[in-house]
């Protein structure tokens, strides 16, 4: 999935689409040493109930857009998980 990454946010939530096809996301980590990453990858074996070794930072390490994967649960399913936070 496609991401837009704010960090040094209070709280790390969905905060609804960026453009068409990425979400934005803001982050309670801030961008240093990796550590909004680590956020990012937190929160979402959280969400879909995986280990944090199953969700990763694949692209955009250093950028606030990035994209991730979700491994162990079927890519509609993140989609559709995602996208019902949103709405």
């Amino acid at each position: 999935m496609k991401l837009r990454v704010s960090p040094g946010a209070k709280s790390t939530e969905i905060r609804g689409f960026y453009g068409e096809k990425a979400l934005r996301l803001s982050v309670a980590a801030p961008p240093v040493e990796g550590k909004a990453n680590a956020e990012i990858e937190r929160y979402l074996a959280d969400l879909f109930g995986v280990r944090r070794s199953q969700a990763a930072v694949a692209k955009g390490e250093s950028s606030r857009d990035k994209l991730v994967f979700v491994s162990g649960v079927e890519p509609q399913i993140v989609r559709e998980g995602l996208v019902d936070l949103v709405c």
